[in-house]
């Protein structure tokens, strides 16, 4: 009967153990599906009550999958309550929608809220993407730091 020694598999184990502990993560694949891109909670300039100014807050919701996606019923919230409910609108495959706080015509590439004051608290807020059947899809946080625009993916 042979006997093999464990020793040189241990000692390599023992070897290879800190390299691996050292390599860096690898960065998180690009988020799939239906997500939140980038966020201007603070709109550029002073808080003025105009159209122009409450159109300066936006959020753009990204599908970045290989189908087009029906976004009526999909809902953006915010900390507070104020909410958003997507209308019969569908978003292709790949493709971005802004969602502006303000009043305007909606295209097929921007949506409007329709208020006549902002939305985003410019010192910490969560906007979150809730689904029609009321689960979280999707949601993006900011504080101060960020500075007036929030990169959420």
């Amino acid at each position: 009967m042979r006997t093999r020694s464990i020793l040189p598999i241990a000692v390599a184990v023992a070897v290879a153990a800190p390299l691996l502990a050292a390599t860096p993560a690898a960065a998180a694949p690009h988020q799939r599906g239906l997500h939140f891109g980038t966020i201007q909670y603070d709109t550029p300039g002073a808080d003025r009550r105009t159209n122009t100014a409450v159109n300066g807050e936006w959020v753009n919701i990204h599908n970045n999958s290989r189908s087009a996606v029906q976004l009526k019923g999909y809902k953006v919230k915010d900390n507070n309550g104020y909410t958003y409910t997507f209308g019969s609108f569908k978003l292709g495959a790949g493709k971005t929608v802004k969602l502006r706080t303000g009043k305007g015509g909606n295209t097929s590439t921007t949506r409007y809220w329709g208020r006549s004051w902002y939305v985003w608290n410019n010192t910490s807020d969560k906007a979150r993407l809730i689904k029609p059947n009321g689960s979280l899809q999707d949601s993006c946080s900011w504080t101060t730091r960020d500075r007036g625009t929030k990169n959420c993916h």
